[in-house]
């Protein structure tokens, strides 16, 4: 088996660079607040690293797992919850940390959860956007880079569980 033809679209460098501009407008917006950032996993882990670390306040971290794709490069629109969160965020600022929103479905499900359990405010935070796939009307408060609607893996984003650990965004070349 071959391997497949993978094209850089976004580079560690404008990765980087975005993740520092996020992370100070987020240090300013959230001095003096009790934030908890919720990592979405699994795409997710990567930039909330890199985003944690890049935020000059004291914060919590907790994730949660979901699953919309299966095995499939397109959204079921069906949202599962795989592990909660474990905090208790009432009271809390909730910044929802994920690699990438297109339908915006999940992050609606998860923004309705949250706020259910009465923090004090959920605002959501991505790295890349496909605003060109949204399904549902979904404000994006911290939003990364604008990117194709085009299916991509690295920098925690998979292909059936692989190329997670490529250090840019990509894509391959031919995926039906």
């Amino acid at each position: 088996m071959s391997e497949p033809k993978i094209r850089v679209l976004v580079s560690r460098e404008e990765i980087q660079a975005k993740t520092e501009e996020l992370a100070k407008r987020i240090t300013e917006d959230y001095k003096g607040k009790d934030l908890l950032l919720v990592g979405v996993l699994k795409g997710g882990f990567m930039f909330l690293s890199d985003l944690a670390r890049a935020i000059d306040l004291p914060l919590s971290l907790d994730f949660i797992s979901v699953s919309s794709y299966g095995n499939s490069t397109v959204s079921s629109g069906v949202v599962r919850i795989l592990k909660d969160i474990d905090y208790d965020i009432t009271g809390k600022h909730v910044l929802i940390v994920e690699d990438l929103i297109d339908t915006g479905l999940t992050l609606t499900y998860l923004k309705d959860l949250f706020k259910a359990k009465h923090c004090a405010s959920v605002k959501v935070c991505t790295i890349l956007d496909k605003p060109s796939r949204r399904k549902v009307d979904l404000e994006v408060d911290y939003q990364g880079i604008i990117i194709p609607d085009e299916f991509v893996i690295g920098y925690g984003l998979d292909y059936q569980e692989k190329y997670r650990n490529l250090p840019d965004v990509c894509v391959i070349e031919g995926l039906e």
